[in-house]
């Protein structure tokens, strides 16, 4: 299918893109809670006459287009919320209070949606296998390694995967990406500091666990400062502190928390090692106890294969033209998209969704974050057009 063609397309079936992504937009579900999001993913397969299973990964579908006679590619898309409460002044806004979605999964669900109604469109002509991935959990709970771990690169073996991930700060229209890694290993940190406490007007009388944990934070960042090799890349950022329920009285326990970057998952481990040793070392000279823990998913670096960013730089510039297309350096987020190319050759890119003149400039994870939906049909484009280019370089 021509690339001019194929974004005419999209173009046309951008109301109904839309509708899909608002509709996702307005009941915003947390990781592994997304039924309702799923129900109309299978729903709208049901109507496209796409076959698909369901309640992988709990609540993850994969719809599969094609006629199985060649190689097999992946397209996936996100669709869990954030627990932030929206404060957009959009028609369509969260009807749920302390949920949103802040970091446009659902965008990202309803553009592989549009690509799978063209692809379905164009099966006649689809030699080998495309597989439509629609995830739950990235958001913290690696759905990706769950979705993967139960199968979905398998039966037949998925040989390239691709995904989008909208971006606030590029402007509508844009494709970033690059070869190699792209986004940061990425875990949480917590630390429980416990002490002793007491009056705060006999501060004597106590191990004061706030004082302690004040170290710790501040010591932290040492870490990065002192001991990292100022060409390599590292984070490590506290972002909750709570302790005390009372103006005059010491409590006996604060709770940090926060999360450790790295570009690879060996520079997270020893970035990880030094925050125990510290805060334990800190604790014991403060005469109080550090209990540090790495809760959830120690999430892999995403990394590019070359292959697959020069197929998606290539798609890309057919649908958006050549000069809306850029290689960017790597940044500190992290993603779980990188289970998969952990396992085989993959790309991840951006797509801009900014535009000053509706408001849309806040980025992602922020309450006031808002899309250009006029992006929307653009990635139904570029998904259509990597899925195709792959089968066919594949062959």
């Amino acid at each position: 299918m021509k690339s001019d063609l194929l974004l005419s397309r999209a173009k046309e079936i951008k109301p109904w893109i839309i509708q899909k992504r608002r509709e996702i937009h307005r009941h915003p579900e947390l990781m592994y809670e997304e039924f309702v999001t799923s129900k109309l993913v299978q729903d709208t397969l049901k109507e496209l006459n796409i076959p698909f299973q369901k309640d992988i990964a709990i609540t993850g579908v994969v719809g599969t287009i094609g006629n199985g006679n060649g190689p097999c590619v992946a397209l996936r898309a996100d669709m869990d919320a954030l627990p932030i409460h929206e404060e957009t002044d959009i028609e369509f806004k969260s009807q749920i209070d302390g949920k949103m979605h802040a970091c446009g999964h659902d965008c990202h669900t309803a553009m592989l949606l549009g690509a799978a109604r063209i692809l379905k469109e164009n099966e006649g002509n689809i030699e080998g296998t495309i597989k439509l991935i629609f995830q739950p959990a990235e958001e913290g709970g690696a759905g990706g390694k769950m979705m993967r771990d139960e199968g979905v690169l398998k039966n037949p073996d998925v040989e390239q995967i691709f995904g989008l991930h909208v971006n606030g700060q590029l402007p509508t229209g844009m494709l970033a990406s690059r070869d190699g890694t792209l986004l940061a290993a990425a875990g949480s940190l917590k630390i429980i500091v416990k002490g002793n406490g007491g009056h705060a007007a006999a501060p004597h009388n106590t191990r004061d666990p706030v004082i302690t944990g004040s170290k710790i934070v501040v010591e932290l960042q040492t870490i990065i400062s002192r001991e990292l090799n100022p060409l390599e890349s590292g984070v490590i950022s506290v972002t909750m502190i709570n302790g005390g329920d009372a103006w005059n009285v010491i409590p006996s326990k604060l709770e940090i928390q926060g999360t450790i970057r790295s570009l690879t998952l060996e520079g997270l481990n020893i970035l990880q090692k030094r925050v125990k040793e510290i805060s334990e070392a800190i604790a014991i000279a403060n005469r109080c106890e550090a209990e540090v823990t790495f809760p959830g998913h120690d999430y892999p670096p995403t990394v590019n294969s070359s292959t697959c960013w020069n197929l998606g730089k290539s798609v890309g510039k057919d649908i958006l033209g050549d000069d809306k297309v850029i290689d960017m350096p790597p940044i500190m987020g992290g993603e779980d998209f990188a289970f998969y190319t952990q396992e085989i050759p993959g790309c991840f890119a951006f797509l801009g969704v900014s535009n000053s003149e509706i408001n849309a400039t806040y980025d992602v994870h922020h309450p006031m974050f808002k899309v250009d939906e006029e992006a929307l049909p653009l990635g139904t484009a570029i998904h259509v057009n990597c899925a195709l280019e792959s089968l066919e370089r594949l062959r």
